[in-house]
């Protein structure tokens, strides 16, 4: 398989209008127009979140003008493609700081040196209400209401704000303005992005391109997301990074392959006869867990990490290179609020759950009762589930 019929198949759910004329016009070798836009309103990437950087990227790689677009204006009217009510509204200070952590992040996959950040404020703050209402001219209100989050939201009589509306038009002007080729986006961006088409189409009279990406599963087998605890974060600890990875179902083994990794198809396959001739797939998914902390990290680190895993989850050893947190506060603290000083959950449900569970444990002795109330103490260790561990000491955050 070529690199661009790869391009336009690996971790690929759809191309609009149609993936032939995309290839015949990459193919030509023309330098093409191409742009992932996210809008900062979160501070953490998951590895979901990677399979369109892992895209962008390939196309920096053929030597395309990438654009990685930041809606800074846009987050001020949020997205809710993806959700059943409006977003909340951010402040400019806080989509600049989201944007420095979530950089960061993308930097483990993404090479800025060779993509060009651009902000959609440079043209969204320009127009003025005449064209704002010409751009609106151009769409149609049934259009918006028929999608079907926001049918279901007009059913169970939810608000939706007016501003909703507006944000397919001014995601579209981004697609416009940049005069775009090729709009890179989950599937959830569908309707949007199709909005950057329509005006180049009606504006320029030119065909434009969306590739959508199909959707990684977390270690629970559903959709990744934050909402359901089942992520792994570009930014979690290296050890936890292979530890999830390795609690994921075995039957997922192919797709983590595929869509967190930039291994070769050739290899992927391999890996798929050796699990379907039955091979025990502990190994395959160690190698796995390996790979994507080398790609992360570096191999030194996925090296230690492996070991980790071994004596921690196998062999149930307290992992030398124990993260240590300096506690400050009341000698005694609710189980649940100390789980959340210590950042080792998500959240209070989160932590309840766990405890409810019996997978919170203080100098190996479960917890099981949330409204326990913990006597802090030099050099206690906390574990939270089977790999997630933290001493507590008293002085300075290290």
């Amino acid at each position: 398989m070529d690199k661009i019929e790869e391009l336009l198949t690996r971790g690929v759910a759809n191309i609009i209008p149609n993936k032939k004329d995309l290839e015949r016009i990459l193919k030509s070798k023309r330098k093409l127009n191409i742009y992932l836009g996210i809008d900062p309103t979160a501070t953490r990437i998951h590895l979901g979140h990677s399979i369109a950087l892992r895209k962008l990227q390939a196309f920096t790689e053929l030597g395309h003008n990438v654009t990685f677009l930041i809606g800074d204006f846009t987050a001020l009217i949020g997205d809710t493609s993806d959700k059943d009510k409006e977003r909340p509204v951010l402040t400019s200070e806080e989509i600049k700081r989201n944007f420095q952590t979530y950089k960061r992040q993308a930097e483990k996959i993404l090479d800025f040196s060779k993509v060009r950040i651009r902000y959609n404020s440079e043209w969204l703050r320009k127009l003025d209400y005449i064209k704002i209402i010409k751009l609106c001219q151009m769409f149609s209100l049934n259009d918006f209401i028929s999608r079907e989050l926001i049918r279901k939201r007009l059913d169970q009589a939810k608000r939706i704000g007016l501003h909703e509306v507006l944000y397919p038009v001014m995601q579209g002007y981004d697609s416009y303005f940049m005069d775009t080729d090729i709009q890179l986006g989950g599937a959830d961006q569908t309707f949007n992005m199709q909005a950057g088409r329509t005006l180049q189409k009606l504006l320029r009279n030119k065909e434009s391109f969306v590739i959508t990406n199909v959707y990684l599963e977390g270690t629970d087998g559903r959709k990744m997301s934050k909402s359901w605890g089942n992520a792994i974060w570009l930014n979690d600890y290296p050890n936890d990074i292979y530890a999830k990875v390795m609690s994921i179902k075995d039957d997922l083994i192919i797709n983590y392959y595929t869509l967190a990794t930039n291994v070769s198809l050739d290899k992927i396959d391999r890996v798929k006869k050796r699990l379907e001739s039955g091979e025990n797939p502990m190994q395959e998914k160690k190698d796995l867990a390996h790979r994507i902390v080398t790609d992360l990290h570096d191999a030194k680190t996925a090296n230690k990490s492996a070991q980790n895993f071994e004596s921690v989850v196998q062999e149930r050893e307290i992992p030398k290179d124990i993260h240590t947190y300096s506690y400050e506060g009341p000698k005694q603290k609710n189980i649940i609020d100390l789980l959340n000083q210590l950042n080792m959950v998500q959240s209070r449900s989160q932590a309840k759950q766990l405890v409810d569970q019996g997978g919170v444990a203080i100098d190996d002795q479960t917890v099981s009762d949330t409204s326990s109330q913990i006597n802090i103490k030099n050099d206690m260790i906390i574990r939270v589930g089977k790999r997630k561990f933290v001493r507590i000491k008293l002085g300075a955050n290290r």
